[in-house]
């Protein structure tokens, strides 16, 4: 589990797997596709696909002379599951935070 999880985490790390990521969300796409937003080689690209299969995000297969990527969210439900554990501390409202030092600081002139 360990293992699966580093790689996951490991292909999640990089801003342009995420992006390639984000666009697969919306559908299928070619590879050529996938490319066409990023200013970098098509060999680049294909290695930020690689990686991502690897590590079971995404699915590639060929459909006549044009390799497809599909989404494969499935894979980051261990990921999810163990983020999930931390979970247990609220969040930090940082609104009322902020207006909750606003208010120490309105009563206390002499503070820095």
């Amino acid at each position: 589990m360990s293992s699966e999880l580093d790689t996951v985490f490991a292909a999640l790390a990089d801003p342009t797997r995420r992006s390639i990521l984000t666009m697969l969300l919306e559908d299928d796409m070619a590879v050529t596709d996938v490319a066409e937003p990023f200013e970098m080689s098509l060999a680049a690209i294909s290695k930020h696909l690689t990686i991502l299969s690897r590590a079971g995000l995404i699915a590639q297969e060929k459909r006549g002379r044009v390799k497809w990527c599909k989404l494969q969210p499935d894979a980051m439900r261990s990921a999810s599951v163990w983020m999930q554990g931390f979970g247990q501390f609220e969040p930090v409202n940082l609104d009322a935070f902020e207006r909750f030092l606003a208010s120490e600081l309105d009563d206390n002139p002499s503070a820095p």
